[in-house]
């Protein structure tokens, strides 16, 4: 055997034994299935956001034959109810959620417009905050503690940056306190 036969056939050892000790480590996410209570299924899957400690995953879905938004909670492998939130025949979008998992944002098309809108899972509760607002609105993401809220506003053909506050009085979102160590 020549030096470069045996030098092409380590090589192709070395590729093969690669290949075939990748594995998907890591990955939770179950493959895609029919319509129902998991995360994924045969529609399209978009703009998927985590709250700060991972356990709320929420992204939109063409699941129900319109964009809606929906909630996964990674530790109980099941979708989240959300009474309220996505209105049959209207077109909702790019959520982003808070700390804890309460507040959702998202961009809607329910007032013939692009808006922003803020759920709040506890209460189950919507606030359209652009409603008094000319131009359109794209790409909402909420700050952690669900007081301030950013989004993308074309007023006269440029994307600005906007930044809204919801005010001190209201419910903070925030993440739980890690456990106390243990004596």
């Amino acid at each position: 055997m020549t030096r470069s036969r045996v030098s092409y056939k380590l090589l192709l050892f070395a590729a093969v034994a690669t290949l075939s000790s990748c594995q998907d480590r890591g990955f939770i996410a179950p493959p895609p299935q029919a319509l129902g209570a998991t995360l994924n299924t045969t529609t399209s899957e978009q703009h998927p956001r985590l709250s700060y400690s991972g356990r709320y995953l929420v992204f939109a879905s063409d699941r129900h034959s319109t964009r809606g938004i929906f909630v996964y909670d990674l530790q109980r492998r099941k979708l989240v109810p959300l009474p309220k939130l996505n209105q049959a025949g209207k077109f909702q979008d790019q959520p982003d959620i808070s700390a804890d998992g309460r507040y959702i944002v998202y961009r809607s098309e329910e007032s013939g417009k692009s808006d922003i809108w803020v759920y709040d899972r506890q209460t189950t509760q919507r606030e359209n905050i652009t409603k008094n607002i000319l131009g359109d609105v794209r790409h909402p993401t909420i700050g952690g503690n669900g007081r301030f809220i950013a989004f993308e506003i074309n007023r006269s053909g440029q994307w600005d940056i906007e930044i809204y506050d919801r005010g001190i009085g209201v419910d903070l979102s925030l993440p739980p306190e890690p456990p106390a160590p243990s004596p």
